[in-house]
């Protein structure tokens, strides 16, 4: 686990990567804490005019954040079923039944595998895990 770092303010950050690096090393989050910790170094250089190694160094730890969120974001769809993580897809991504229909070659479509009338084809499973970058094991009922 993770310890909890205490943030300086922007002022007092580190100039050079390398010196940002000693200050905060660049690693991969591991958990809640270390994603706090992030965060909190991301919010002291957001918003403030940067140098070039400033910047940089934002860039590589918002990655490494951005990294974790989406395997946590992975790790928490894999636990719903199918339907409900098309169900959770479409609305995350602003997909109406019909739209969802128009992506699958049939407008009625959407509703009816919404509502859990219709089951997902291979062809269905391949054009959702395409359009919403996810595996199509996502879609494939255990």
């Amino acid at each position: 686990m993770t310890t909890k770092h205490r943030t300086a303010a922007f002022r007092d950050l580190p100039k050079r990567f390398d010196e940002l690096c000693r200050h905060f090393p660049l690693r991969p989050v591991h958990d809640g804490v270390g994603l706090e910790n992030a965060t909190e170094v991301i919010h002291s250089l957001a918003g403030h005019k940067l140098n070039k190694d400033q910047e940089d160094y934002l860039e590589a730890l918002s990655e490494l954040v951005g990294a974790y969120e989406d395997a946590q974001h992975a790790k928490n769809l894999s636990r719903l079923t199918p339907l409900d993580a098309l169900r959770y897809l479409a609305e995350e991504n602003g997909l109406t039944a019909s739209a969802l229909g128009d992506l699958l070659g049939n407008r009625s479509l959407g509703s009816k595998l919404l509502r859990g009338e219709r089951e997902l084809s291979k062809a269905h499973i391949q054009v959702l895990a395409r359009h919403f970058k996810v595996s199509p094991a996502l879609f494939v009922g255990g």
